[in-house]
């Protein structure tokens, strides 16, 4: 029975070669990650170590001088949390809470640059994540301003069920209105239609999905042009047969007003 836990359950992690995985585990820390840890603040402390998630979410938050607050991007078992560390950054310009309790690979900021330094498997990795994440960003603002509640709540749930093992979701109406970055009687309203449609169930906080082939039905296309450049890591794993350059990136979609409507109609 595979270890849920081992290293190998992030993907990055499982995409190195196993001299390179030889080498960095034993520097590897388990740590666990509770519900709401801050793990950085904007302008905060320098960070000091980079996160490999493996049954966790940690969400990426921006927060506005009013208070208001979306996340333009999250990280699970496909990513990790410090993608300043490799651009040459010393701090997040947003908030990094855990969404999604677990467990976390911890890799020290020192240890991380002198692997980085070998110019091999994990530079190479870690720049094709880096494209993974800023069109997830871009899309994520795209779909924001394009796309209906319904829809961004359809998105969310498909990459939330990507990361984590499990079809049922804790998480209140009010932290999932700071996630999409609408009113807490949106998400009331946007899980009520999808509850009604049979996509998921929705009480107290808890959220199971029933039916993921409609729910990908409902969602806007925001949902594959991010899952299909996150899959992408998997066919760059050798630097020999298929080099990290030859991935062709995938471009950002900007939807046309009237390309929402067919799924916004089948909430009603």
């Amino acid at each position: 029975m595979t270890d849920p836990n081992a290293p190998q359950q992030n993907r990055l992690l499982a995409a190195l070669s196993f001299a390179e995985r030889e080498r960095v585990c034993p520097h590897l820390r388990l740590v666990q990650m509770p519900l709401g840890k801050v793990l950085c603040e904007p302008g905060g402390a320098v960070l000091q170590n980079v996160y490999f998630p493996t049954d966790s979410v940690i969400s990426q938050v921006y927060v506005t001088a009013d208070g208001a607050s979306a996340q333009v991007s999250s990280v699970g078992n496909d990513g990790a949390l410090g993608i300043a560390l490799f651009l040459s950054g010393q701090s997040m310009t947003g908030h990094a809470i855990v969404q999604f309790a677990g467990s976390a690979y911890c890799l020290t900021k020192d240890r991380f640059q002198q692997e980085l330094a070998r110019h091999g498997e994990m530079q190479r990795i870690m720049l094709h994540y880096t494209h993974a994440l800023l069109t997830e960003t871009a899309q994520t603002v795209v779909c924001n301003r394009y796309h209906s509640v319904d829809q961004q709540l359809c998105r969310w749930l498909l990459v939330a069920l990507d990361r984590l093992p499990s079809n049922r979701l804790t998480i209140t109406q009010e932290l999932l209105g700071g996630i999409l970055g609408v009113r807490r009687e949106s998400v009331t309203e946007a899980a009520g239609k999808l509850q009604k449609v049979g996509a998921i169930a929705y009480r107290r906080g808890k959220i199971t999905v029933i039916d993921r082939i409609l729910l990908e039905r409902l969602c806007c296309e925001c949902y594959a042009v991010v899952r299909k450049e996150t899959d992408r890591l998997s066919r760059c794993r050798s630097p020999l047969t298929n080099p990290i350059m030859s991935c062709v990136p995938a471009e950002i979609i900007v939807p046309q007003m009237d390309r929402c409507a067919p799924a916004v109609r089948n909430f009603s």
